[in-house]
C-alpha cells in the first residue's frame, strides 16, 4: 500500500506569517497539486475568513482528481461552513479537530477529559452526514495521555472517522518517540483498522521529516506535509523531503507515495513565487545548491560517476535542462503550444494579456526560455484588479541622492509625483508611489532574486508591505530591476487597497 500524501500547503502552509494568497492564486497552486497527484489537498479552513471559504469552494469545484479537504474544529457551526464549501467536490473530505492534551484541554478549551472526547465523537457523526470521507485529528497529540488518546480515537473510528492524525502540533517530539506512539496507538486501539493512521509534524526542533519517518516504520499510512516545508513557526513536514527519501531509500522503506516526481520542482519554485518565501539555497531537494558542486574533488567524482557524491538524480524531480526557447518572431500559435506543454491552460483573454507580456519581454532578450514563461504566467496569476497602474517611471541617481518621478493612473486620472531620497532610486521610487496613493506603509521586507541566467535575466522582486497590523505581498518581474521593483511594490498596494475596498 502506497503512503498518501495529505498536502497542508494552503491551509497550515498558508499559515506562515506574511502568507497571503487569492482566491485565484490558491487556485492555480491546487491544480499544480493535482499534476504533482498529491492524495489529499487540504484547500483550507472555510469558516476562518470569506475568502478561506471561496477558496476551498472554487478548489472543490474545479480541482479534479485528489481528495479535497477543508478543515472544521469539532462544532456543527465550522463543520456547516465546510460542508457548503465542499459540496461540489467529487471526492470531499471534512477533516474535523478537538485538543487531546492536558494543557490544552485546561487552559484553551477549558473542558474536561470526558467532555472533550463527546465533542469529538459529536463532530465526526454530525460530519458523516455531510461527506463519508470525515477525518478526526487530536491536536497536540503527542503531549497528551496515551490511553486518553487511544479511547478518543478507538470512540471517534465507532462514529464513523476513516482517517485519525496523530499532530505532533508544537514539534515536541523525538523520532523514536514519535514512532513508538504511534505503535502504541496500532497496539492498543481495538478498531484502528477501520480507519487510516495519519500524521502530522511540526518543525520546531528540525525534526518534521523524521518523526514522519518514523510513523511510517511504525504503521502510519498518511503524511500530512506541506510543500518547501512551510507553516506555522518552523514549518511542517516537507513534502518534497518525504517524497524524495521514500524513493531514494525504498531499500529500506519498502513503501512508495504515488506522487509524479517529475513536478516537484516546478510546485516547489510555484509555491516559493506566489507566498513570497524564499527556499534557502541549501534546501534538501529544492534548493539551489541541493545538485550544485564547488569542491575540486567533488566535481571530479561527478564527471567520472554522478552516484560518487548524488544519491539522487536531478532529472527525478523535473530539473532537466530546459530546452523550450521562444524568440520575438514567435508567434501566438506557437507561445500557446509552449505554455501548454508547460501544462497551462488559459482562456483567450489570459492568452492574450500573457502574450503582450512574452512580447515585450522578447524586445528586450533573444531567447526565452521555458523557465522566462514560468515566470511570466506566475506573475500573472499573481496580479490583482489595480486601482492604480504604473504609466511612467523616471529615475536619476547621484552618490547619496536620487531623484524619482512617478506616474500612476487612477480611473484614468494621471497622477504625477516625485520624491527624492538619500536611500538610493528604489526608495525614491516608492516614496513617489506612497504620496500617490496616500497609503502608509512599511516596508517589511524586499528580496531580489533572477529568474534566468545571464545578462539578459528576468530579475524577480518580491516585497511585504505592512499596512494596519498586516502583511501583503508583492511581487513583480522585469529585465530591469528598478521597473520589477515597482511593479513589486505597486501589486502589494493593489492588494492593501483591495483589502480595504472589500473590508468596507
Amino acid at each position: 500500500m502506497a503512503i498518501k500524501i495529505f498536502d497542508t500547503t494552503l491551509r497550515d502552509g498558508e499559515q506562515s506569517p506574511g502568507v497571503s494568497l487569492s482566491v485565484k492564486e490558491k487556485l492555480e497552486i491546487a491544480k499544480q497539486l493535482a499534476k504533482l497527484e498529491v492524495d489529499v489537498i487540504e484547500a483550507g479552513f472555510p469558516i476562518a475568513s470569506e475568502g478561506d471559504f471561496k477558496g476551498v469552494q472554487k478548489i472543490a469545484q474545479e480541482v479534479k482528481g485528489p481528495v479535497i479537504a477543508g478543515l472544521a474544529r469539532a462544532t456543527k457551526q465550522d463543520i456547516d461552513r465546510a460542508g457548503e464549501a465542499l459540496k461540489d467536490a467529487k471526492k470531499p473530505r471534512i477533516h474535523t479537530f478537538i485538543a487531546t492534551s492536558p494543557v490544552h484541554m485546561k487552559y484553551k478549551l477549558k473542558k474536561s477529559p470526558q467532555e472533550v472526547l463527546e465533542s469529538a465523537v459529536e463532530a465526526v457523526k454530525y460530519a458523516k452526514t455531510y461527506t463519508n470521507d470525515v477525518e478526526f485529528s487530536a491536536e497536540d497529540a503527542f503531549r497528551s495521555d496515551k490511553d486518553f488518546l487511544c479511547e478518543v480515537f478507538e470512540a471517534v473510528i465507532a462514529a464513523g472517522a476513516t482517517t485519525i492524525n496523530v499532530p505532533d502540533t508544537v514539534g515536541y517530539a523525538t523520532p523514536l518517540e514519535f514512532g513508538g506512539l504511534i505503535k502504541y496507538i496500532k497496539d492498543n486501539v481495538p478498531n484502528i483498522n477501520q480507519a487510516v493512521i495519519s500524521v502530522h509534524c511540526h518543525n520546531d526542533l528540525g525534526l518534521a521529516v523524521a518523526n514522519s519517518l518514523a510513523a511510517i516504520e511504525n504503521g502510519a499510512k498518511q503524511v500530512e506535509c506541506a510543500v518547501n516545508g512551510i507553516g506555522e513557526r518552523a514549518g511542517n513536514t516537507a513534502l518534497e523531503e518525504i517524497a524524495l527519501a521514500l524513493n531514494t531509500r525504498y531499500d529500506y522503506f519498502a513503501k512508495q507515495s504515488n506522487l509524479n516526481l517529475k513536478e516537484i520542482a516546478r510546485t516547489s519554485r510555484l509555491v516559493s513565487h506566489l507566498t513570497g518565501m524564499e527556499i534557502q539555497p541549501n534546501k534538501a531537494i529544492v534548493g539551489k545548491n541541493a545538485f550544485a558542486h564547488e569542491s575540486g574533488i567533488h566535481q571530479d567524482g561527478v564527471i567520472k560517476e554522478r552516484t560518487t557524491y548524488e544519491i539522487m538524480d536531478a532529472t527525478t524531480i523535473g530539473l532537466e535542462e530546459n530546452k523550450i526557447v521562444l524568440g520575438k518572431h514567435s508567434g501566438r500559435h506557437a507561445f500557446r503550444q509552449k505554455l501548454e506543454e508547460l501544462g497551462y491552460e488559459l482562456s483567450q483573454e489570459e492568452l492574450n494579456s500573457a502574450f503582450k507580456r512574452f512580447k515585450n519581454l522578447a524586445d528586450k532578450k533573444k531567447e526565452i526560455t521555458g523557465f522566462d514563461l514560468e515566470a511570466i504566467m506566475e506573475d500573472e496569476i499573481s496580479q490583482v484588479d489595480e486601482v492604480y497602474q504604473i504609466n511612467l517611471l523616471q529615475v536619476t541617481s547621484s552618490p547619496g541622492l536620487a531623484t524619482a518621478t512617478v506616474q500612476m493612473e487612477k480611473d484614468t486620472k494621471k497622477i504625477n509625483e516625485s520624491a527624492c531620497s538619500e536611500g538610493g532610486p528604489i526608495d525614491a521610487i516608492y516614496e513617489a508611489m506612497n504620496r500617490i496613493t496616500g497609503l502608509k506603509c512599511k516596508l517589511a521586507d524586499y528580496q531580489i532574486d533572477s529568474v534566468t541566467s545571464g545578462k539578459d535575466a528576468l530579475g524577480e522582486v518580491i516585497v511585504k508591505l505592512e499596512h494596519q497590523d498586516k502583511i501583503y505581498v508583492g511581487r513583480g518581474i522585469s529585465t530591469d530591476i528598478i521597473e520589477a521593483s515597482a511593479r513589486a511594490y505597486n501589486n502589494a498596494m493593489n492588494r492593501i487597497l483591495n483589502t480595504v475596498t472589500s473590508d468596507k
